[in-house]
């Protein structure tokens, strides 16, 4: 049987845990250069010299104490589950603050292996760290690492390896009075009456109940300490004890410091300038409004061409192939109309669009990476708290910006329920991936040469109404005042090539499934609705009908046809659905017949022409900086820009993105919502919401326009 060592890797958030681990197994755990990305343990496993080896990456905290999810999550894994040794990883550059938790992981009992991450840039900042001494004052080994660059992982694993067999007992004493009170605690601990498990050492059970831990004492049902002569004498001569065991814990992370880190002369620092700028009172959140202007700029620039040439390749090259290919097997008429007609209308409609949500996903993970988007919840402090939240509740949002359903899981970084169920309601007014390519769509027929300022536009349309909505609710069905922003800002960094490749396309990959997966059923499901009962045409249809007794609804929003009411029905399963709903009931790419195999041929040969041009004409939309781009569709995409066209005006249009944008989240998001808080009557609140919303904004914005002679 061969041996397994299970590894804890716990640490501060940003400290590199996640890259550490990516690093030795390979595997691709969610990273990203700001604090809260890892909020469950997540695991991975590799084999060296024959043994298993299971890494779990603890959520990051800065201490064990059960006030926020994570910090339960970690410490209930530590004591209960008893990993064979804690990787704890620590920033080099911030020992001292990374040592608090570092000691009260020794506090666990649990063999510990100190990793001393991102060394280089200690050394750059002119910081000497004598590690031999640090690893004598602490007891335990103590490993340079430069993850990023796997420097040092390969010595850190076989320390834990050695560690892991050798079980030692750290131990480290906090002074005199206090060793003699722990020990009296844990004395009368050993003959007190309980059913603790064997796991929970009864040295760290003393100082939670020194700390006046209310999970601990909830679980042990000791409301009050002994009354013992040491303890009697601590509180006497020092006060409040879950008070003095953090001072002690900080006089010792101080000493070692001061005993270990040297500075060799005060070297300028690149983060601290950029920060006097873009965390400045007043520039700082004009300059995230230019930031997140400027991507959507460049996502444009990057995946114009791309759209163009996706859209050439499924509609002049791929349909006509199928169709022919189709012919010549002899299947039925009704099957190739599916294939044609639906799947190929549906999921194609929705495919061309890959390229935005690409581009979109290479610039967040770019600001992820570069250390920005850790800034912008401070930027965004003081807006979240006239919502009755702080900024660390802008983390979660951000990462709706990609897709709203980690944003749901995102919210146990955040310390009370109140907070997370009030950020969890903000979640979907975040523009997620899926409603780009209903942005596309319309901006694209509508703005051409102003695609990105209109999308930009609603984006912070979406931030704009989830203040709105978290200052209507912390004032009626969620009262409370917000706690305060306390977060580690990450240094700035240029991001690694295959860093942004990977995790661009992590991002990416979500769309892509949906796109293989439940879009192609909801294709299918809206072709056979639009195409029974047999011989009634689309007009006659099921989802016909049904859309035309909801469409008058719509009517004073711009959008009364039962064209844009059937998408936004099918909308619900997921936004990408809205396009390729719209696609099939305007047959976009549909007309394709039967071509000759020398058409066939030259359209492909077309296609793969067109791509080096797709390439020169991206680089040179990146070069022309502040040239406007249009998304003007190719001709082969015409059909159904032309038919949005005769339906929708430019005022219509962005009513119904507005409305798309905030009317409902995704069936996949309210489950992870009832998942996480396990309430119908929120979930019906949620949805209740932002149905109200998303109506009453679309009327005002188009009945304004009206008024106002932009068109009706």
């Amino acid at each position: 049987m061969r041996e397994e060592i299970v590894i804890a890797v716990a640490g501060n958030p940003n400290t590199g845990k996640t890259t550490l681990i990516n690093a030795l197994a390979g595997t691709r755990l969610r990273v990203g250069n700001w604090p809260g990305v890892t909020v469950e343990k997540k695991e991975a496993q590799l084999e060296m010299n024959g043994i298993k080896i299971r890494l779990v990456d603890l959520p990051g905290t800065y201490s064990l104490s059960p006030f926020s999810l994570e910090e339960l999550i970690a410490r209930d894994f530590l004591v209960r589950e008893k990993p064979d040794v804690v990787l704890n990883v620590v920033d080099a550059t911030n020992l001292e603050r990374n040592l608090y938790l570092t000691l009260q992981l020794l506090e666990t009992g649990r063999p510990v292996v100190l990793v001393l991450n991102m060394y280089d840039e200690a050394l750059r900042k002119g910081l000497r760290i004598e590690v031999e001494k640090l690893s004598q004052l602490l007891k335990i080994p103590v490993i340079p690492t430069v993850a990023i660059k796997g420097d040092g992982l390969r010595e850190a694993l076989e320390a834990a390896i050695r560690v892991a067999r050798e079980k030692p007992k750290p131990f480290l004493e906090y002074g005199q009075e206090m060793e003699k009170a722990l020990s009296e605690l844990e004395n009368w601990l050993k003959h007190w009456n309980s059913f603790l498990p064997e796991s929970i050492p009864l040295r760290w059970l003393a100082i939670k109940l020194l700390e006046g831990d209310p999970k601990v004492k909830e679980e042990t049902g000791i409301q009050e300490l002994p009354d013992l002569p040491s303890l009697r004498h601590l509180l006497s001569a020092h006060g409040e004890p879950g008070e003095i065991l953090a001072e002690a814990r900080y006089g010792v992370a101080s000493g070692v410091v001061k005993e270990c880190v040297h500075r060799e002369g005060l070297r300028p620092d690149l983060s601290e300038k950029l920060d006097r700028i873009l965390l400045h009172r007043y520039l700082g959140f004009p300059l995230f409004l230019a930031m997140m202007w400027l991507l959507f700029k460049l996502t444009f620039d990057l995946s114009s061409p791309f759209v163009d040439w996706l859209d050439q390749v499924v509609n002049t090259a791929l349909a006509p192939t199928l169709a022919r290919g189709l012919h010549f097997l002899s299947a039925p008429e009704w099957f190739q109309a599916l294939i044609l007609e639906g799947i190929v209308a549906g999921v194609g409609t929705v495919a061309v669009f890959i390229p935005v949500i690409a581009a979109m996903m290479f610039w967040i993970t770019f600001l992820e990476g570069s250390g920005y988007l850790a800034r912008a919840a401070f930027v965004m402090d003081r807006a979240m708290h006239t919502v009755g939240l702080h900024g660390k509740s802008f983390i979660p949002l951000l990462l709706g910006f990609g897709c709203n359903v980690p944003s749901v899981y995102a919210t146990r970084v955040l310390e009370s329920r109140r907070d997370r169920i009030l950020t969890a309601f903000l979640a979907p007014f975040m523009s997620c991936g899926a409603r780009l390519p209903v942005y596309v769509l319309f901006a694209g027929a509508f703005f051409a040469y102003r695609a990105g300022t209109v999308v930009w536009s609603l984006y912070l349309l979406g931030i704009g109404m989830a203040l709105l909505l978290g200052l209507f609710l912390q004032k009626t069905l969620l009262k409370g005042e917000p706690g305060f922003l306390v977060m580690e800002l990450p240094p700035y960094r240029l991001p690694r090539g295959k860093y942004l490749l990977i995790h661009t396309w992590e991002k990416t990959r979500h769309f892509v499934i949906k796109a293989g997966t439940y879009i192609l059923v909801m294709s299918v499901a809206v072709w056979f609705l639009l195409n029974f009962p047999a011989g009634k045409g689309v007009e006659g249809s099921y989802l016909a009908r049904l859309s035309r007794t909801i469409a008058p609804v719509f009517e004073p929003l711009g959008f009364g046809r039962w064209e844009a009411a059937a998408s936004l029905i099918t909308g619900v399963m997921a936004k990408e659905v809205v396009v390729s709903t719209l696609g099939e009931i305007y047959g976009a790419g549909a007309g394709e017949t039967e071509a000759p195999p020398e058409s066939i041929g030259r359209a492909w040969g077309e296609v793969l022409k067109a791509l080096p041009r797709a390439f020169l004409e991206a680089g040179s939309n990146l070069l022309a900086g502040l040239y406007p781009v249009s998304l003007e569709p190719e001709p082969a995409q015409a059909s159904l820009i032309s038919k949005i066209r005769s339906t929708f005006t430019p005022l219509s249009a962005y009513s119904f993105m507005v409305f798309t944008l905030l009317y409902m989240p995704c069936m996949v998001f309210l489950a992870a919502f009832y998942a996480e808080f396990r309430s119908l009557r929120l979930t019906a609140l949620l949805i209740c919401l932002n149905l109200g919303l998303a109506y009453i904004l679309a009327l005002a914005l188009y009945q304004t326009g009206r008024f106002l002679g932009y068109g009706g």
